[in-house]
């Protein structure tokens, strides 16, 4: 996630239970993260083992799919409410209640009552644009089409929801704890996409084949490497750092290297930044290739200065993952807290003030250097090259691994400390750099309907029942059995059946003379 962290620590294959404070110990943001970790990575995966890959309460059950077909409008789907789980995580489609405004007039006619359930063009994670062909739905008159459930997290801070800004602290303090979102999003997918070549294929055929799709679509291939080298220019500031160091930065940083364009090595690109992308500005307002801030940075280290690329965020731009050129600061105009672009934004983003837009640093200033030349960036990131490690700066150095198919928005972090002169990396027993998935970001899917045509769709949901049921009625031969049982423990436990031990002995001995 973009967010302001020290490292992250939560290793699943390490088998942690808890995290445990200690007295008289600093406090760590990464000690506090790991113990959300652990206790969500429980919770979800008990979800998933007793509710299966996806499933939703029998009586709950949300996200049943209705086809709309569009005589006078465009076509749509109708979202119903309700809970449905994808891999033990939780989605929820109910459509929150509108509120009521107080009225200036008596005679004021009160707001019409929104629907109670999303469609397919309104769904808050969507964000699905009529005008890009793309976006549109497929005619169930031509061919049958999947409509499935796409699940994936992402982080919030203040820049996007100003909500989570404690404002007694005042404008100049920075924000304090970030938010994860769950992004679920109802997407078509076509029975070619599914290698399914039927024209009436059953539900089992349908799963059989999603479930292979989607196995595919979660497994990353792109594999990196990151480790600490000290560089040639090491000796030209010996007293910053220690003279061995293979790190060469003056503070401890969290280096994050994202895909930004996704596809083959050849097409892909990346883009780094020292702070794992945390550093964003909240835009005030948009003129042509002039931006307006809220702020241009609280200190030098988290600024903005000619020459830094940024990219144009807002809250649909984020969630659809589809990305834009990164742009260049050409200008800064620190009195009225304006930079200027290297080109205007993209149509499509930053214009709607209530998705909250911003600008995100990225600290690339060009591609690496090989050979004593610098690679050309290419639309404002840097091209992707496997096989060969690639500098980044201050010694760290990345690689990645040939044959990898990258997508947008998977990402590796790598924290490097003054302390030990070098970057935290798996190694191997000979100190090898290890190749490291994708940290993020986990994409999950569900299938929901199969559509055939308006008023045929065939639902492929999967429902659960509770566990709970009625306490059984006990009849007087039950209960007299359990009495009877009960007594018969007990004499076995006492013999004496709590009589004192004078007494007990006083009767055997009568007995004895009988």
């Amino acid at each position: 996630m973009h967010a302001d962290l020290s490292r992250s620590t939560f290793r699943p294959e390490r088998h942690y239970s808890a995290v445990v404070a200690q007295q008289g110990r600093v406090q760590l943001d990464a000690d506090l993260n790991e113990q959300t970790a652990i206790q969500l990575h429980q919770a979800r995966a008990l979800a998933a083992d007793l509710i299966g890959p996806h499933g939703g309460p029998r009586y709950a059950a949300g996200f049943r799919i209705e086809y709309v077909g569009g005589k006078h409008e465009i076509d749509t789907l109708l979202i119903h409410g309700g809970r449905y789980y994808v891999d033990g995580i939780l989605c929820d489609a109910d459509r929150p209640a509108a509120g009521v405004p107080v009225t200036d007039e008596d005679g004021e006619e009160p707001a019409p009552e929104p629907p109670a359930h999303w469609t397919y063009w309104d769904q808050p994670d969507g964000f699905r644009d009529p005008e890009k062909p793309g976006d549109r739905l497929p005619s169930p008159a031509q061919s049958p089409f999947v409509v499935y459930l796409n699940v994936w997290e992402r982080s919030v801070t203040a820049a996007e929801d100003p909500a989570l800004r404690e404002v007694a602290l005042g404008a100049a303090m920075p924000d304090t704890a970030a938010r994860v979102k769950v992004v679920w999003q109802v997407l078509p997918l076509s029975l070619a996409a599914l290698e399914i070549e039927e024209t009436e294929p059953s539900k089992d055929v349908v799963r059989a084949a999603f479930t292979r799709w989607a196995q595919r679509q979660s497994a990353p291939s792109a594999r990196l490497a990151a480790r600490s080298e000290r560089p040639d220019h090491a000796d030209e500031d010996p007293c910053l750092v220690k003279p061995d160091a293979r790190y060469r930065g003056p503070e401890n940083q969290l280096y994050r290297v994202e895909v930004h364009e996704g596809g083959e090595a050849k097409d892909a690109t990346f883009k780094w930044s020292r702070e794992n992308g945390s550093v964003v500005f909240p835009v005030d307002e948009l003129d042509g290739t002039w931006v307006q801030l809220a702020s241009l940075g609280h200190d030098d280290k988290l600024d903005l200065d000619v020459g830094d690329h940024v990219e144009f965020v807002d809250t649909a731009y984020a969630s659809r993952l589809e990305p834009l050129p990164l742009l260049r600061v050409e200008e800064l105009d620190l009195p009225g807290r304006r930079v200027r672009l290297s080109a205007e934004p993209a149509p499509g983003v930053g214009r709607l003030a209530h998705l909250n837009p911003y600008l995100r640093r990225w600290d690339h200033r060009g591609g690496p250097k090989r050979k004593g030349r610098t690679t050309a960036l290419r639309g404002g990131a840097v091209p992707v090259t496997e096989g060969e490690w690639l500098p980044l700066e201050d010694g760290v150095e990345v690689y990645f691994a040939k044959g990898g198919t990258y997508r947008t928005g998977d990402h590796w972090i790598v924290p490097a400390r003054t302390a030990t002169g070098s970057v935290e990396w798996p190694v191997d027993a000979a100190r090898r750099p290890l190749l490291q998935g994708p940290a993020g970001i986990a994409r999950h899917f569900a299938p929901l309907a199969l559509i055939k045509g308006e008023g045929s769709a065939v639902d492929l949901r999967l429902a659960f029942g509770p566990l709970a049921s009625s306490m059984p009625p006990a009849d007087e031969a039950t209960l007299a059995a359990e009495e009877q049982a009960h007594r018969e423990e007990l004499a076995a436990e006492d013999p004496s059946h709590g009589r004192s031990q004078t007494t007990a002995e006083a009767e055997s001995a009568v007995e004895g003379d009988n």
